[in-house]
């Protein structure tokens, strides 16, 4: 009986040896693709303050009151100044503007929109940070279709973009006037030398 016990052990480590290494290892790229698709409404939202400058207008993205987009806006202009909230896991994001409250959309045809409520996934889109260090805005909702403007500001119909075009490319700035630091001097307290 011991010697069948010692083979039958010898041959339950050897199988559970055997599957642990013909198993792969865990997909983590594929577990954060699944997770970013989906909208996380548990998790606190972080908040940023920016503009977006336009490679091609030369200009940065503005909302206007008319629910109108273009990227013709001047550095520090109240229409120019976004509130980017995090949408999920990973890099999907909404773009409201400060002023006006308009969340930036895509509609049906590409074209770009300001609404007041921003939930769906027409006013959702994933950054995407390129080699040049600028970053293009994949719509949620419609897969391949991207922000972009022409050189006069103008949106640029979203089914005729792709990723590579200059007219995608956007750079992320502070507003004029804003300083990193400005949001974390109050936050932080240094302790008073008494020599």
């Amino acid at each position: 009986t011991g010697w069948t016990y010692n083979c039958f052990l010898f041959i339950f480590f050897f199988f559970l040896f055997f599957l642990q290494a013909n198993s792969s290892p865990p997909n983590f790229k594929h577990h954060v693709t699944e997770q970013s698709r989906l909208s996380d409404r548990m998790s606190r939202r972080l908040t940023r303050t920016y503009q977006l400058y336009s490679r091609t207008s030369g200009k940065h993205v503005q909302v206007l009151a008319n629910k109108r987009v273009n990227a013709n806006g001047d550095d520090g202009a109240v229409h120019a100044k976004l509130e980017v909230e995090t949408d999920s896991f990973g890099s999907r994001i909404r773009i409201k503007g400060v002023k006006t409250g308009y969340y930036i959309c895509m509609n049906k045809r590409g074209k770009l929109i300001g609404k007041r409520k921003g939930r769906g996934k027409d006013c959702i889109f994933t950054e995407i940070v390129l080699e040049n260090n600028y970053t293009a805005l994949q719509n949620a909702k419609y897969e391949g279709w991207f922000m972009a403007f022409t050189r006069k500001g103008r949106p640029r119909k979203a089914s005729k973009t792709k990723q590579h075009q200059r007219e995608a490319h956007f750079m992320k700035r502070l507003p004029r006037g804003s300083s990193v630091f400005k949001s974390y001097s109050s936050a932080i307290s240094f302790p008073s030398e008494n020599r």
